[in-house]
């Protein structure tokens, strides 16, 4: 049976946050006009961590932040065993003609980024949205949706799972690429 492995390291996990970051400053330059959004959970965890870099790197940037859930959106909500959970969205602003950078952990099928998309439409129509991600699992997109930010790029067999581990939830930051999907 295969092992898991170690793709990205603590120490490589935080250059990869860092050129992201700096990515955005680049392409945005002071944000005017522009908010990001995370999608709940597990994008949350990368957007905050993009947001709290962003301000370290430039303390003067201002820029809206939300939290999106997109639980009721997903077209699988209803075929699971299990029911899923929402999670809060946290959104005191709306997108009309904003700027909107869409951020998730692992980019895989594109269904989280389409439950995203409409989702975002009920705080208005923005001029453009990009999508930003940690892990883009290329070969296994259902959908035509590509990001225009990745740190990692991974080409893994369809049963692989890839896990985004954060310091603050599991002890360290690091990328694991297990041969089968774990319970």
């Amino acid at each position: 049976m295969a092992k898991s492995r170690i793709i990205l390291d603590n120490q490589q996990f935080k250059l990869t946050i860092e050129r992201l970051c700096h990515q955005l400053i680049e392409e945005y330059q002071d944000f005017e006009d522009t908010c990001i959004i995370g999608i709940q959970e597990k994008g949350v965890q990368l957007s905050d961590r993009i947001v709290k870099q962003l301000k370290e790197i430039n303390p003067k940037l201002s820029f809206p932040y939300g939290k999106i859930d997109i639980t009721f959106y997903r077209d699988d909500y209803r075929r699971r065993e299990t029911p899923l959970l929402a999670s809060n969205t946290e959104m005191d602003f709306n997108v009309e003609d904003k700027e909107v950078v869409l951020i998730d952990d692992v980019l895989y099928s594109g269904r989280t980024i389409q439950a995203g998309l409409i989702a975002l439409g009920h705080y208005g129509r923005p001029k453009r949205v990009e999508l930003l991600n940690l892990v883009d699992r290329r070969f296994n997109r259902h959908l035509p949706i590509e990001p225009n930010y990745t740190g990692i790029t991974i080409d893994a067999i369809d049963e692989a799972y890839v896990k985004v581990e954060w310091e603050e939830h599991d002890g360290k930051d690091q990328i694991i690429l297990f041969p089968t999907k774990q319970s």
